[in-house]
């Protein structure tokens, strides 16, 4: 059975993702439907408002980011670049469209690298991926 501190970290990161995540992806649809650059902005904005008291609550949990969370977050990803790049292979789609769809991947893209290097240096985060050869190689 889960501790009561991690319920309360799990019911309130969900909550945040449940308002803030909702929100920032309508207003990101809502500017690709409408073609208008500025409100993609705004999702944008508001995602990036999510992962950012998102990590406030880890910070005061003093805790990091679940392997669900971690996974949910890669997928998600990788399924948005294969979205926005089989889009743009396929001529479907408007300038506003691709600035808001570069917009988005140049902001996660930023948001990891600063979330990692924030989290455990720099050094550190080039360890986390860096994959060091066994001594008898």
């Amino acid at each position: 059975m889960s501790s009561p501190k991690t319920v309360d970290r799990d019911l309130l990161v969900f909550s945040i993702w449940a308002v803030l995540g909702f929100l920032g992806a309508g207003f990101l649809l809502e500017g690709l439907t409408r073609d208008a650059y500025w409100v993609s902005l705004i999702g944008i904005a508001i995602i990036v408002a999510a992962f950012i008291a998102h990590i406030i609550v880890n910070a005061v949990f003093d805790t990091g980011f679940a392997n669900g969370e971690v996974a949910l977050g890669i997928g998600g990803f990788g399924l948005l670049a294969f979205v926005f790049i089989a889009s743009w292979f396929t001529g479907g789609m408007s300038m506003a469209d691709f600035w808001s769809g570069l917009t988005l991947f140049s902001v996660l893209a930023a948001g990891l690298f600063i979330y990692l290097s924030t989290r455990h240096g720099l050094r550190g985060a080039f360890s986390k991926f860096h994959i060091k050869p066994s001594d008898g190689a």
